[in-house]
């Protein structure tokens, strides 16, 4: 097996498990208060917080709007998450990829022909 090909295999393989992670993992996890707010609660100045500015958006509060099950709205918020941070940072990576291998190719362009041996 090539190295490439164990590459490939290694990548889709973690993609898969993060994407079972995120979405059965946030099906299943808890609508329990998390600590800030059950520190808050227990302390007393639950009632002062203020929503973000990102209240209303799409996936705001780890949930998808729209959809009336909370625990499949968690599950697809995690699928969601992870696609858009696959989305985001095969971006990124082909940005720098494309950059590395412009300044290789003036490098090359720069250096001139390769030297040869006389004999």
């Amino acid at each position: 097996m090539t190295s490439r090909r164990r590459t490939t295999g290694f990548l889709l393989v973690g993609l898969l498990v993060a994407l079972v992670v995120a979405g059965i993992g946030s099906y299943y996890a808890s609508s329990s208060p998390d600590g800030l707010e059950w520190s808050a609660e227990k302390e007393g100045f639950l009632d002062t917080a203020e929503d973000s500015a990102t209240a209303d958006s799409p996936l705001a509060d780890y949930s998808v709007s729209g959809v009336d099950d909370g625990r499949l709205s968690g599950g697809l918020a995690g699928v969601i998450g992870v696609a858009v941070t696959l989305v985001l940072a095969g971006g990124i990576t082909l940005l720098v990829r494309r950059r590395h291998d412009t300044a290789d190719e003036h490098a090359d362009a720069d250096a001139g022909p390769p030297p040869t041996s006389r004999s």
